[in-house]
């Protein structure tokens, strides 16, 4: 985001609305999908979390300075991740699989509520809210601005959360398919997988699966963040 900002690639308006939902996601969100993770968890019969001082949504427990740092500079990035000890669960892989996949659909409920107030600002006042695109300026175009960003950015770490590879968290949800002597290789070569992902990230594989897959997540949350207003249309 500062990186766009810095190159020019942005308008004063629109550096200002993403670096907001940048800070919004750091502040609010990040948090939220580690506390997901955590409370499902705990839900499950894993108290870890909870004894690490991790089930809560004050932001000082979950986020890492890089991470954060990364989603300034480039819209992208991660807070610390909860431990989770999947022996505590009744059925380990499927327990694990659930506390993961929480953590992503805490990012879409997140998205969710933004659509959900893009849609009402379009449902209170659709003259203003055109004028305001057509003038690109006034309050509720900066809103829009920075809801745009928002959702955006929910739906990008979702999507990328859900990739099927270690240590995302897609993996976990994958490996209630994998037998356990398979997992636990995985699990000790961890480490490879991150430098694999980031390879493919940077070498551009990811990118038009991730583009499509990103789009088909976004027109679900608005699909349903829209349906409340089908009545009244």
């Amino acid at each position: 985001m500062l990186l766009e900002a810095i190159q020019g690639r942005l308008s004063f308006e629109s550096a200002v609305a993403g670096i907001l939902a940048c800070l919004v996601i750091i502040f609010l969100v990040l948090p939220f999908h580690e506390w997901a993770h955590g409370f499902t968890a705990n839900l499950l019969g894993d108290r870890t979390a909870k004894y690490s001082g991790r089930l809560s949504l004050n932001p000082m427990s979950h986020i890492d300075p890089l991470g954060a740092a990364c989603i300034l500079l480039i819209g992208f990035g991660w807070a610390k991740p909860v431990p989770v000890n999947p022996n505590n669960f009744k059925h380990p892989k499927i327990g694990m699989a659930i506390t993961a996949a929480a953590g992503p659909f805490s990012n879409l409920v997140a998205a969710f509520v933004g659509a959900l107030i893009f849609n009402l600002i379009i449902f209170v006042n659709p003259r203003m809210y055109y004028e305001s695109l057509l003038s690109g300026s006034g309050f509720v175009y900066y809103v829009v601005l920075f809801l745009d960003n928002y959702i955006s950015i929910n739906i990008a770490l979702a999507a990328f959360n859900l990739i099927p590879i270690p240590p995302l968290d897609g993996s976990k949800v994958l490996f209630v398919c994998l037998p356990a002597r398979i997992t636990n290789v995985i699990y000790r070569y961890e480490q490879f997988f991150i430098i694999g992902i980031y390879v493919l990230i940077f070498a551009g594989f990811l990118t038009g699966p991730l583009a499509v897959f990103q789009r088909t997540l976004a027109s679900g949350v608005m699909w349903l963040a829209n349906l409340p207003f089908l009545p009244f249309a």
